[in-house]
């Protein structure tokens, strides 16, 4: 299995010491995975190795390629080989169930995924809309702001990765009452949150009612596309929305946080899902 992280050279220049030190630094490992279905390639993107299998189940079922992850019979690496001759674990085989498939069609791209990539060369914006299967609206989960946001504080005590490198992002699925169900890493933003379904998915069918995604980048438009598809309705982030991601988790009856960090927050739709805080609790801070 390919590493996390790797040991690279590098030269730290203090302008202020007049300095130049040359010692190994940790960096996060980015490197190619391709997704084959039935022995055809479905996509290609740049990724933390690990968690390979939870990243190509995510894939397909966010991508709305797949219901549910019970119409994968297997995943397998295929032995493909870098130069050398040593295995690269960097090609992912899914064999569907009998009666799961075929797929149904991806949306279309015009170009391979890099680990940065989002709805980068999606045709049509219609086109992602129409893989959002269920009532995110109708999903009657009720949010205490002080769980919200701490929520940021408790995915970071699982970011072993980002301490090693400062490197990757993070994706967690959380209960509502704040227990981390699963979190993965990857220097995709994407990634980690295909990773973060596609392993909860393995014991819970979607949708993901009353599940809350955690994010530790931006609140972009296909991390709400994503959390739609798998039926979450409510979306975390550290960092800043995005004016499409504000605009479909407004149409989807989701619930958007974004600037999460103690002790405020800023809720940019689905606010009737906060309980109302405290005046005097300043840990219930919403703006």
């Amino acid at each position: 299995m390919g590493r996390v992280t790797t040991r690279v050279p590098r030269v730290r220049v203090d302008l202020a010491q007049g300095t130049r030190v040359a010692r190994a630094d940790t960096v996060a490992v980015e490197e190619p995975l391709e997704i084959r279905v039935a022995g055809e390639p479905v996509v290609t993107t740049m990724r933390t190795p690990g968690a390979d299998f939870d990243l190509a189940l995510g894939h397909l079922l966010t991508e709305g390629l797949l219901p549910q992850s019970s119409g994968v019979a297997a995943m397998m690496h295929c032995t493909d080989e870098d130069a050398s001759g040593a295995p690269t674990f960097n090609v992912v085989e899914v064999t569907l169930a009998p009666g799961a498939g075929p797929l149904t069609a991806a949306r279309r791209r015009s170009e391979t995924m890099t680990s940065a990539c989002g709805v980068c060369g999606s045709e049509t914006i219609a086109d992602t809309l129409t893989r959002v299967p269920h009532d995110l609206a109708g999903d009657p989960v009720r949010l205490d702001p002080q769980l919200l946001i701490a929520l940021p504080e408790a995915l970071r005590e699982h970011q072993g990765a980002f301490d090693r490198t400062g490197g990757v992002h993070a994706a967690g699925i959380f209960s509502s009452g704040g227990e981390a169900l699963v979190v993965r890493e990857d220097v995709g933003r994407h990634n980690a949150v295909d990773k973060a379904i596609g392993a909860l998915s393995r014991t819970q069918e979607l949708p993901l009612k009353g599940r809350i995604l955690v994010v530790s980048a931006r609140a972009s438009f296909e991390i709400i596309q994503k959390a739609a598809v798998a039926g979450i309705p409510v979306v975390v982030a550290v960092g800043a929305p995005t004016s499409l991601a504000v605009a479909l988790a407004t149409e989807l009856g989701m619930t958007l946080v974004a600037f999460t960090r103690s002790p405020t927050c800023s809720v940019y739709a689905g606010e009737a899902r906060l309980i109302p805080g405290r005046p005097e609790d300043p840990a219930a801070t919403v703006r």
